[in-house]
């Protein structure tokens, strides 16, 4: 997830929970027992990724934590990168408009539901989606509406076999794991047979 829209209510004690939270990932080698975050994939997408963070803080976002690449021994030859959140993000800036596919969350105050929607749906983006909310209609209706491809409620990242996933818009291709995906590995032909010989 990219992009994390905050209710005006709740938002600075959310964004202080969030920022105690990412404090427990520790990037490191994997065959190391105490990591919990591993490196960027490839060292293009972690120069993608910190030209996302830098762009960020020149447009003005408020680093809440991280922002940097870790480069501890033995990780400074890697491509790690500390978890990172901005608050204080507008919907002009980089980080807001496009996915990173790195461990950077930007973050937007709303007010009105209306308006926060538009700003969510404003993206040729729309894969995955959760909602955190106690409220089952606002749940339901925000899960409408919002254009994605896939919706959790109050949880992040469980799949289910069986269950579509995939995208809408720019984002994803086609359905993945459920029935759709064995139908796009098909195609349907019509043949019509006169056997009379007439």
């Amino acid at each position: 997830m990219s992009r994390a829209f905050l209710y005006e209510d709740i938002h600075d004690e959310v964004i202080s929970y969030l920022a105690e939270s990412v404090e427990r990932y520790k990037p490191g080698v994997p065959t190391d027992p105490e990591t919990t975050i591993g490196t960027i994939v490839s060292r293009a997408q972690f120069d993608r990724v910190m030209g996302f963070i830098d762009s960020a803080k020149s447009e003005g976002a408020r680093a809440v934590t991280g922002g940097y690449a870790v480069t501890d021994s033995p990780l400074a030859k890697g491509s790690f990168i500390a978890p990172t959140i901005f608050a204080d993000v507008t919907p002009q800036m980089r980080i807001a408009r496009e996915e990173i596919h790195g461990p950077v969350l930007a973050v937007r105050k709303w007010s009105d539901e209306d308006s926060m929607l538009n700003e969510v749906n404003a993206l040729e983006l729309g894969l995955p989606c959760a909602i955190w909310t106690r409220d089952l209609v606002m749940a339901h209706r925000t899960a409408a509406r919002v254009e994605a491809g896939f919706v959790w409620v109050n949880e992040v990242g469980r799949h289910f076999l069986g269950a579509p996933f995939g995208g809408v818009k720019q984002s994803g291709i086609g359905r993945e794991v459920g029935i759709g995906e064995l139908i796009s590995f098909t195609y349907e032909k019509n043949v019509h047979i006169n056997l009379s010989g007439q």
